[in-house]
């Protein structure tokens, strides 16, 4: 029997599955702390081991480089660690892909590319990454995370989302809310201002379109509440329900299960995909009936992507579905 992934998109571009959660650690001990929680949760959440604001004036090296060694270590079960180096202007930021790639090139799931003020920036980043890449052998391209916090990014959104490589636009608002001056009140940094001012809600709109628009992962940024559950839960799901995020950004061991939470697809409509893609597996991706209506590829494609994500933020799966499609 075709797996609908053969099926569904042949001769597309794969639109990514990630994990819900991005949780950034900017210190060894709060990168093994990650590590051991990833390990008893699974892979629903990504590392992000952050060699920009973790790193030290001056000791940047010896950051990436323990950054590198945490991602080799044996308790990386799951291969997704990724890493945030230096921004554009920063004298470090080659150094900084030269120490990753070239120690941990082959377990990179991702580089987090911050504060570009152009597509000419990530372009920059990329290409010497793809040179890094050759240098040392690395026979696959890291897919590359691009964080849209400046005016001359968010400008660009379209055209940065298109660009080869780019599997993740991540909203950064804190730096997008200081570079106005003032104009932005510091009330629009948590909610409701964040979803409510309409500059910041207009970003936040123009950067899902454009990375759903081109396959690519829209993913929030954080939640500044780190012990009222019900809030955090609430900002993700307005997030996920309001402006179409996939994926948000986690600081604290607290958020990451609510952001999972609350990205989950509903599980009615999980049930509903796993009949809707048995029965249209058993008649080899024909149309077919689910409760009065007619189902074909088009509505395939929506229930298989569905219940992709609900398989990688670890929703139980009805068993004949998890073990035809995730055996």
């Amino acid at each position: 029997m075709r797996h609908p992934k053969h099926v569904l998109f042949a001769g597309e571009k794969p639109f990514p599955v990630l994990p819900a959660v991005d949780h950034y650690a900017g210190s060894e001990k709060l990168m093994k702390k990650a590590l051991q929680l990833q390990k008893e949760l699974g892979p629903i959440f990504d590392i992000t081991c952050d060699c920009e604001d973790g790193a030290h004036a001056g000791a940047e090296r010896e950051h990436a480089e323990m950054a590198a060694a945490v991602i080799m270590s044996d308790d990386n079960l799951f291969n997704r660690v990724g890493a945030r180096v230096h921004d554009v202007t920063h004298a470090h930021w080659r150094h900084d892909m030269e120490i990753l790639v070239g120690i941990a090139g082959n377990r990179l799931p991702f580089i987090t590319l911050p504060k570009p003020c152009s597509v000419g920036d990530v372009q920059t980043q990329i290409e010497t990454l793809r040179e890094i890449e050759r240098h040392f052998g690395v026979d696959r391209r890291i897919p590359v995370h691009v964080l849209i916090e400046t005016h001359g990014a968010l400008r660009e959104v379209w055209e940065i989302a298109a660009l080869p490589g780019v599997e993740s636009l991540d909203f950064g608002l804190m730096d997008f809310v200081s570079g106005h001056h003032g104009a932005i009140p510091g009330s629009a940094m948590k909610s409701p201002g964040q979803f409510d001012h309409p500059l910041v809600a207009r970003a936040k709109c123009e950067i899902s379109a454009a990375a759903l628009a081109n396959g690519v992962v829209p993913s929030h940024n954080v939640t500044t509440e780190l012990k009222d559950i019900d809030y955090i839960r609430n900002d993700a799901l307005r997030a996920r329900r309001e402006f179409g995020y996939l994926r948000m950004w986690s600081i604290h061991p607290n958020q990451i299960l609510p952001i999972v939470e609350a990205m989950r697809p509903d599980f009615s409509e999980v049930q509903a995909a796993a009949e809707i893609l048995i029965a249209a597996q058993d008649t080899d991706w024909g149309p077919t009936q689910h409760a009065g209506k007619l189902h074909d590829r088009a509505s395939y494609r929506y229930y298989w992507e569905l219940l992709d994500r609900a398989h990688v933020t670890g929703m139980e799966l009805p068993p004949a579905a998890r073990e035809r499609f995730f055996a």
